[in-house]
């Protein structure tokens, strides 16, 4: 993948990983406790969709631009209410030309007693992300490769918190990492909620990601894909998913009911389609809407 987070940001996969992080978080604040977000590979927190780099592209186009203008079914409004609500903040002229990356969303989010723990290894981006929270005591900003994260900053002092896992898949081996990753992190945090990203595209190796994660000794797992076109054909992504660990009780009924309704939004042909099943725990089975 061309991967600078400028050339995605607000697309597809961009909608269902920071739809479910903003439920993650509206659940963590039904209990008044503190709770700490550490996101692995953070990017520069803001997005221009109006810079060359995004309007290249336009994938936001086929992404946030077309959800924030369609009418949504009332369950599926609600459900997507944070995510959308923050979204529209950021551009009150009601024309879209800012997007809110997963810090950036987390932080709007937030109570006065929650906090981020943002991780970015470029040097250039993480000079960014430093300049947009400088003095905001409520978020640590640190230069470090995000998989070191999952050992060095776990657990957290609240001992409350959402890990985001959202690497680039740049290399080879990404999905073998996210497993090895989780494990690690797992053991240090075991009462933590764990948001793992992942591409599917033509050639993915999903099945065995996801047999290996099943062989992990982690006991509640939620998977949750969102395809937009077929992968037969296509080049670069067809669409993402989410490894949620520790899952909010609601939020496979709120996928359920969300889902399809994006994917209605969101298709680019007849072969979208969307599934969410546990992969350990509650009831195991492979479920497609």
């Amino acid at each position: 993948m061309n991967y600078r987070h400028i050339y995605h940001a607000g697309n597809f996969a961009d909608v269902l990983k920071h739809a479910v992080l903003a439920l993650l978080i509206r659940y963590m604040q039904k209990k008044d406790k503190a709770f700490r977000v550490l996101d692995t590979h953070a990017g520069i927190g803001l997005y221009d969709l109006s810079s060359e780099e995004a309007q290249k592209t336009g994938e936001w186009r086929d992404g946030i631009g077309r959800l924030l203008d369609a009418e949504l079914e009332p369950q599926a409004a609600e459900i997507l209410k944070p995510y959308l609500d923050a979204v529209r903040e950021l551009n009150p002229k009601g024309e879209i030309t800012r997007y809110p990356g997963s810090p950036k969303l987390a932080r709007m989010l937030f109570r006065p007693q929650d906090r981020l723990a943002a991780m970015e290894l470029h040097p250039e981006d993480y000079l960014r992300l430093s300049r947009l929270f400088e003095g905001d005591f409520r978020v640590r900003v640190t230069e470090l490769d995000g998989w070191l994260s999952l050992g060095a900053h776990l657990p957290p002092k609240e001992k409350r918190g959402i890990v985001l896992v959202d690497p680039p898949f740049e290399i080879e081996g990404e999905y073998e990492r996210l497993v090895k990753g989780l494990i690690t992190a797992y053991r240090r945090f075991p009462g933590g909620t764990y948001c793992l990203w992942y591409p599917l595209k033509k050639g993915a190796p999903i099945k065995e990601f996801h047999e290996a994660l099943k062989e992990a000794d982690i006991p509640k797992m939620l998977c949750t894909e969102l395809s937009v076109k077929s992968d037969r054909d296509a080049t670069g992504l067809s669409g993402s998913g989410l490894i949620i660990v520790n899952p909010p009780f609601t939020l496979k009924d709120e996928l359920h009911r969300a889902l399809p309704v994006l994917k209605d939004i969101l298709a680019q042909d007849r072969y979208a389609s969307t599934r969410t099943f546990w992969l350990r725990g509650e009831e195991v089975s492979d479920e497609d809407d």
